[in-house]
């Protein structure tokens, strides 16, 4: 192995080195506890106060087939196989998207809202399961089942299940093919649907456009509702009367995603802006 470096601050620096042309120094430095946390076991304290420890060579080698990746642009979840989201270890790969702080938005108001839920939970869009592992393990009286067109995301969602203890049941099912008896009845609904229109793509950081899978992020320029038309379909049929349902949309599209809501019955329609101020939860609740 060439490169001449032992320890915990050489790595570091190493890291600095070779990353500074892709991330800003700050994302190196979450880069690098977030490699030696969920690679090592070794949390960002110990970094710091034994920066002199010597680490092992086969250690080493896997930091610099990190960094390696990392160099391609592929994003550090990826590359680690796993995040972090609502408290959960979450599995990801190229099948499912990279769970989001604003998806942990939704799912806090989620949990904050209906404390001591004891009905069924649909996730519709499931992807790596983060929703709904996360809501079940918050509201473990809850019942919760995931829902996904992709063979891959229903495996690793599975998978995630079982990673963080919790009894989550998953669907393969296309909602844009709806057999409303494929589908248990429940007492909320929460998606998490592909929203970017393939207009903004051009405005995406080229990680996501080359590593994330795209049928879980674009919709077509003239039908920008697609996924969310189909869910409030799917709602009138298995969604109890007085039911709840959790959008997260495009922060463009609020306005026309409270009216597809009101046009279907629902009521209490409110939009809820993210952490950045901007548009990205639509909740309301049936009304029949």
């Amino acid at each position: 192995m060439s490169v001449k470096i032992q320890t915990f601050k050489e790595i570091r620096n190493y890291l600095l080195k070779e990353l500074n042309s892709i991330y800003p120094e700050h994302e190196i430095i979450s880069i690098t506890n977030l490699i030696f946390k969920t690679q090592f076991g070794i949390e960002r304290l110990h970094l710091l106060m034994d920066s002199g420890q010597i680490i092992s060579s086969q250690n080493l080698k896997r930091i610099i087939e990190i960094s390696d990746e990392l160099k391609t642009g592929k994003p550090i979840q990826y590359v680690l196989g796993q995040t972090s989201f609502y408290n959960c270890t979450i599995k990801v790969n190229n099948k499912t998207l990279i769970p989001r702080p604003e998806t942990e938005e939704l799912v806090d108001l989620i949990i904050k809202e209906n404390k001591g839920f004891s009905g069924r939970v649909i996730d519709i869009g499931t992807g790596s399961g983060c929703i709904a592992i996360a809501i079940k393990k918050n509201l473990p009286k809850a019942e919760l089942t995931g829902i996904d067109v992709s063979d891959g995301a229903i495996e690793i969602a599975s998978g995630n299940s079982l990673l963080n203890n919790v009894n989550v049941s998953f669907l393969k099912i296309d909602i844009l093919e709806f057999n409303p008896e494929s589908i248990p009845a429940a007492e909320i609904i929460v998606s998490n649907p592909p929203y970017v229109l393939e207009s903004e793509k051009q405005y995406m950081n080229q990680n996501v456009i080359d590593f994330e899978p795209h049928d879980a992020l674009f919709v077509p320029d003239e039908d920008p509702l697609l996924f969310y038309r189909a869910i409030v379909k799917i709602s009138r049929k298995i969604l109890s009367p007085q039911g709840k349902i959790y959008f997260e949309i495009n922060e463009k599209k609020g306005k026309e995603t409270c009216a597809l809501l009101k046009s279907a019955g629902y009521s209490e329609i409110q939009i809820i802006n993210d952490i950045n101020n901007k548009e990205r939860i639509v909740k309301g609740r049936l009304h029949v």
